[in-house]
């Protein structure tokens, strides 16, 4: 019997994005929606640099349950002048108490809570087409107004 590969995780890079303070749609029939602006970031790493272009939002659901499900469209401005589009879906988990200190813009060791999500990438052909050939996973660090992301290529 055959078995399938085991996969495997690839640092790619790190995205460092700046964000504006979550603004509240309100409570509604899933939970309450945020909107939270992108500021523009930075992207490094030996795959991929460049930088996070401002225009992009981030629109979590707090759900009922007290989970958020994340979901952000933004842009990577590539060093080489490629725009590349990024849909980042994903799923943070933590107590009530620390969910405040995070929307209270305070430092939360990452062990305190499960932040990860899964990246799409809409690159054109090229040197970036890489991007949309693979899968990826990151974790995922509030801090404030910034946020890092660890980007891993699924092996």
């Amino acid at each position: 019997m055959n078995q399938a590969a085991l996969p495997g995780l690839e640092p790619v890079f790190t995205i460092v994005a700046e964000i504006a303070p979550p603004r509240s749609a309100g409570p509604g029939l899933a939970g309450e929606r945020l909107h939270i602006p992108i500021l523009g970031g930075t992207v490094e790493g030996r795959r991929l640099s460049g930088r996070i272009l401002p225009g992009g939002s981030d629109w979590p659901l707090i759900r009922r349950d007290g989970a958020s499900a994340i979901e952000a469209f933004y842009t990577i401005e590539a060093t080489d002048g490629t725009l590349i589009l990024v849909r980042n879906r994903g799923l943070r988990l933590s107590s009530p108490d620390v969910l405040e200190r995070l929307r209270a813009g305070a430092a939360v060791d990452p062990t305190a809570y499960y932040f990860r999500s899964t990246l799409e990438f809409d690159a054109p052909d090229g040197p970036h087409q890489w991007l949309r050939e693979n899968l990826f996973v990151a974790s995922l660090a509030p801090a404030g107004r910034r946020i890092t992301i660890d980007v891993y290529r699924l092996t």
